[in-house]
């Protein structure tokens, strides 16, 4: 008898876990997308507020502003993690080992285009941030569509690429940080909310 109330403990204990496995990655991506909008966004209006002289800062300001958002966001996610838990699921995981993907590439690509910047002297290769991560968005988006085979999420990576290219165009001018910040509104925080939906229930 204490064999049998036992082996149906661990067979609800098992539904359980998978019923939780299949909420948790979406949950946990569409919470990160949220922060992540949420953070570089905000970052992004504080940057405009700077370079556009409504907020008077030195130009030390701008590193200031993005090293803070990316510690805040890093910050953010190790506890969401912590709360909601990893990704277990093969798709949920190829997903997250894409998007940890784009985000060391636009941490390396930053470092990269910063030095290239203070080696020549020139702010112009600065221009390159917007455009560079928009498409790297894209780039998460596309692996996103391609795992879940949703619609919409395909959608959500053509509009990165041509939120990309809006950016380059408008490169030279203060206003391509209010495009960036807009941008981390449908591109992070939409879908984010979205996922988090459209999430299957939990036990």
């Amino acid at each position: 008898m204490t064999d049998r109330l036992k082996t149906i403990q661990d067979d609800i204990a098992f539904l359980k876990s998978l019923a939780q496995e299949g909420r948790a990655p979406a949950v946990l991506g569409g919470a990160i997308m949220i922060t992540a909008g949420s953070v570089f966004g905000a970052a992004s209006l504080i940057h405009w507020a700077v370079q556009s002289g409504v907020v008077a800062a030195s130009p030390w300001a701008y590193p200031i502003i993005w090293i803070a958002a990316f510690g805040l966001f890093m910050l953010i996610l190790n506890l969401l993690k912590a709360r909601i838990g990893g990704l277990k699921t093969g798709a949920g995981r190829a997903s997250g080992v894409a998007w940890a993907g784009v985000g060391w590439t636009i941490f390396a690509l930053s470092g990269s285009i910063a030095i290239v910047a203070w080696r020549t002297h020139s702010a112009v290769p600065m221009l390159l941030f917007p455009p560079i991560i928009l498409s790297l968005y894209g780039l998460g988006w596309m692996v996103a569509a391609a795992v879940s085979g949703r619609r919409w999420i395909w959608l959500t990576s053509i509009g990165a690429y041509g939120l990309a290219l809006v950016a380059a165009w408008f490169s030279m001018t203060s206003a391509v940080m209010l495009i960036f910040a807009a941008a981390m509104v449908l591109l992070a925080i939409v879908p984010g909310v979205t996922l988090i939906r459209n999430a299957p229930a939990g036990a």
